[in-house]
């Protein structure tokens, strides 16, 4: 009776305290209301329907919010999904999924994505925005174009790795300097996804940190668009922590990637 009542307590317990980086997917129906006004604007959305990242979410949506406003733009931050429709995409140039995680799309919500990326709309996708947590054929082979496989954990979860640019010439990566070694929870893999036509501009030296066994890629990428869509689209793996935005490299791609995006 007595483990019972333990166990109870327990179950009561994690029901009353769930984890705050796995919270319950939703799907949203109505709109957000958007500031009269806008237009070319930056659209920041980290809705999660997977892993929360806490951590740098703050942070890092006022980063993107101040790039915006240095490169001339207007920004709107949002975790409602429901902005994607054609009607409210129109006030934008580019949309900045900042770990935005999970299925967080409905079906008419993805469709409406998928003609803002055929019109030419940009997006730029930040790290768990290409976690294997998003399933949607169309979000996986316009945005990812490979699979998530994982990354180091334990002691070896952040570490400082070298950054090589494959595109030194291409503007997203205008201005990097090197040597670059940040440190940062650095994605795998499946495969490299210049396999589904990509364009890598930056890979991580894995020869400079501890990628384990099971994560090892040897052809690494970090960094890439993808050049077959209207609409610009760029994916970085970096950015799990607040630190990954304040510096000086990584703000200036997002900086240049916002304005390639945006054409």
């Amino acid at each position: 009776m007595k483990r019972l009542l333990i166990l109870a307590a327990l179950l009561t317990c994690s029901q009353a305290n769930p984890d705050p980086h796995r919270p319950a997917p939703t799907y949203d129906k109505v709109a957000p209301a958007l500031p009269t006004g806008l237009k070319g604007a930056v659209l920041i959305v980290s809705k999660t329907n997977g892993w929360r990242h806490l951590e740098h979410l703050p942070h890092s949506t006022a980063v993107i919010a101040d790039i915006a406003k240095r490169l001339g733009k207007r920004s709107f931050a949002t975790e409602n999904a429901a902005v994607f429709n054609d009607a409210q995409l129109r006030h934008f140039s580019v949309v900045v999924l900042n770990s935005a995680s999970g299925d967080f799309l409905t079906p008419d919500q993805r469709d409406a994505f998928a003609r803002f990326v055929a019109a030419g709309g940009g997006v730029v996708a930040l790290h768990a925005a290409g976690d294997n947590s998003h399933v949607a054929p169309w979000y996986v082979d316009t945005i990812i174009g490979t699979q998530f496989t994982g990354h180091p954990g334990g002691e070896d979860q952040f570490q400082k790795a070298k950054i090589v640019i494959a595109e030194p010439k291409h503007p997203v990566m205008s201005g990097v300097k090197l040597p670059w070694s940040p440190r940062d929870e650095w994605y795998s893999f499946s495969g490299s996804p210049a396999a589904k036509g990509m364009r890598v501009l930056a890979r991580i030296d894995e020869t400079s940190y501890r990628p384990g066994a099971k994560l090892t890629m040897g052809d690494h990428p970090v960094i890439w668009y993808n050049p077959n869509t209207r609409g610009r689209v760029v994916y970085s793996a970096l950015g799990h922590d607040p630190e990954a935005y304040d510096d000086a490299n990584y703000r200036r791609i997002i900086t240049n990637a916002i304005r390639w995006a945006a054409r």
